[in-house]
């Protein structure tokens, strides 16, 4: 496996200026475009339809904005069989409940802009806000417990080489790489649902296993060279001997969930690609986080405490 002499910390300010420059255009984006929360968070009510025959999205949404009066999401999922029915989902966000006169309006105006697609209602849900709210309260709390657990943990296994920096350090690299997953969702218009917590619970394993690696090797480096080796070598060192295999396994990783996207885009499944995108998103930032921004700073950290203590 080669082994690479790059100074990662040497070019700290480079990384962290590429992140801050990011995380600045997603807050502007924030800004302009605002966040949706789809309606598991938010409440409302959603309308599953099956069809034999195509529907366009944009028509299904304008057709049924006009017939209810209100603002809809719309969403055609076409079956991967030959023969298979189509699924289309109306979404209602808010607080009013679509009465049984609106969706026999809205089934019948469907029906005769598509007469031959044999429009018919599979399903009807409906959220109440408070539950939505409760159910998006408990999903934030479920990921900060996540995150004292990961502290926890990092803390009490590389207490050697100062456990709890090191905890803090990492669970910064995960906060940027769940901004970078949530700006992504915010970018691409995608609202805000259960896939954006299991994409972030996921990154949060993902990208802490490539930091744990790194603080392992240097870990080992500190024992083999002492303590003359200062936290900046150790860092370099450490990153530049694990940078293939870390490479490596995100680009694995990164191709598979590639070709689960190129299925959803080639067969229009939206639940599929909107689960996917974020995962790309949160597996390439996992990657450069923890190689460029947790080891390089926690090197900083660790070389100014050390400086205190000599002076001291």
């Amino acid at each position: 496996m080669k082994t690479f002499h790059i100074r990662f910390f040497d070019h700290r300010k480079i990384y962290i200026g590429i992140s801050l420059a990011v995380t600045l255009v997603g807050v502007v984006c924030n800004v302009l475009f605002g966040t949706q929360l789809d309606i598991q968070f938010s409440g409302g009510a959603m309308l599953s339809y099956a069809c034999e025959g195509q529907a366009d999205q944009e028509d299904v949404q304008r057709l049924a904005e006009e017939v209810s009066g209100r603002p809809v999401a719309a969403t055609v999922s076409r079956s991967m069989a030959e023969d298979g029915e189509n699924t289309v989902t109306l979404s209602f966000s808010g607080t009013a409940a679509l009465t049984l006169e609106e969706q026999s309006a809205l089934e019948q105006a469907l029906q005769e802009a598509y007469p031959e697609a044999g429009f018919r209602m599979e399903e009807v849900s409906s959220i109440d806000p408070t539950m939505g709210g409760e159910f998006f309260r408990k999903c934030l709390a479920s990921v900060a417990l996540a995150a004292v657990l990961l502290v926890i943990y990092i803390a009490l296994r590389f207490r050697k080489i100062g456990g709890l920096s090191a905890a803090l350090f990492a669970i910064l690299t995960l906060l940027h790489d769940c901004l970078m997953v949530y700006f992504t969702f915010v970018v691409f218009r995608i609202p805000i649902n259960d896939s954006f917590i299991a994409v972030i619970l996921t990154i949060l394993g993902y990208s802490l296993n490539g930091t744990i690696i790194i603080y392992d090797r240097v870990r080992e480096n500190r024992r083999v060279l002492g303590p003359k080796a200062s936290a900046a070598e150790l860092v370099d060192l450490s990153i530049n001997q694990t940078l293939t295999r870390s490479l490596f396994t995100a680009l694995c990783t990164f191709a598979a969930v590639a070709v689960v996207y190129g299925v959803g885009m080639a067969y229009d499944l939206p639940t599929v690609t909107k689960f996917a995108l974020p995962m790309m998103v949160g597996i390439a930032c996992g990657c450069y986080s923890s190689v460029c921004i947790a080891g390089p700073l926690f090197a900083m950290w660790r070389g100014r405490k050390g400086a205190k203590a000599q002076r001291a």
